[in-house]
């Protein structure tokens, strides 16, 4: 569905450089702390900036190449665009009529009824949830194949994210070929939607995984100073130094709980990577 080949692009101090590939039928992640490069990775593979080298491809097309017609297959939601403000949810509904031969109104306003939406209002009426919510259903209401979603459940209280997440388990339902690739930054939300996780930082791919593998297999083992010399580290991603010893994140979390008694070993989860990964040794 998507291909990035060594995909490049320069912000004065800051570069991307990343390879990554987002398959049919799966729901792939790209997690990291503000600034990673989350952002400009997804406006590089919509086409919306020119990269400074490499290539990404969507439907096996150069971003840059993609007909009208295709770009009807892609649902698309940015954290920093929409709308103009001064349109109301009808206007918008009469525009993605226009735009789009297969849009769902009937969906559409099933949605904002659901939500309690006045449809009649300006987008800048509504509340910064309401927005979120709104550009979301501007994504999936138009049977697109490929989703890409940044941040898409920001600004919204836990029953209203996993109302979105129960859209895009269904959006996926409907038809095995779809795919999305979503960021945020909400750990919970990536470790509920996704298959697998891409997690970069400054730029760089620091980790690829399937998510069942870091909720299965990975963890963070604790051990004092004077144990930590004498641990094991073949299976030791990264590891930081806290107020009462080390702490390790590990990819083989049962190897230490059975090899090492003294150690304690804790599930880990999306968090606990970024912030090891990020700020670990």
């Amino acid at each position: 569905m998507v291909k990035v080949d060594n995909l490049q692009k320069n912000y004065g101090g800051f570069k991307l450089n990343i390879s990554m590939e987002a398959v049919e039928g799966r729901v792939t992640a790209v997690v990291g702390k503000n600034g990673a490069g989350k952002t400009t990775l997804i406006k590089a593979i919509l086409g919306m900036i020119r990269p400074d080298g490499g290539s990404t491809e969507i439907f096996g097309i150069s971003s840059d190449r993609l007909t009208a017609e295709e770009k009807l297959r892609i649902g698309v939601t940015l954290a920093d665009s929409g709308f103009s403000n001064e349109l109301s949810v009808e206007d918008v509904i009469r525009i993605l009529r226009k735009a789009y031969p297969s849009f769902n109104e009937e969906l559409y306003r099933r949605l904002c009824k659901e939500e309690r939406i006045d449809t009649k209002k300006q987008l800048r009426k509504l509340s910064t949830g309401m927005k979120t919510k709104i550009r979301v259903f501007n994504a999936i209401t138009h049977k697109a194949d490929f989703l890409v979603l940044d941040e898409p459940t920001a600004g919204l209280d836990v029953d209203a994210r996993n109302h979105i997440l129960d859209l895009l388990r269904e959006f996926m339902e409907e038809d095995e070929r779809r795919s999305i690739l979503i960021t945020s930054h909400i750990a919970s939300d990536i470790e509920n939607i996704s298959d697998e996780i891409y997690m970069i930082d400054n730029g760089r791919i620091l980790l690829h995984e399937e998510t069942g593998n870091i909720l299965d297999y990975y963890g963070v083992v604790k051990v004092r100073d004077e144990d930590y010399e004498d641990l094991d580290k073949q299976y030791i991603l990264c590891s930081r130094k806290g107020s009462f010893g080390y702490e390790c994140l590990t990819s083989a979390k049962q190897f230490y709980a059975e090899n090492y008694p003294n150690a304690v070993v804790e599930n880990s989860g999306i968090d606990d990577l970024i912030i090891m990964m990020t700020g670990g040794r």
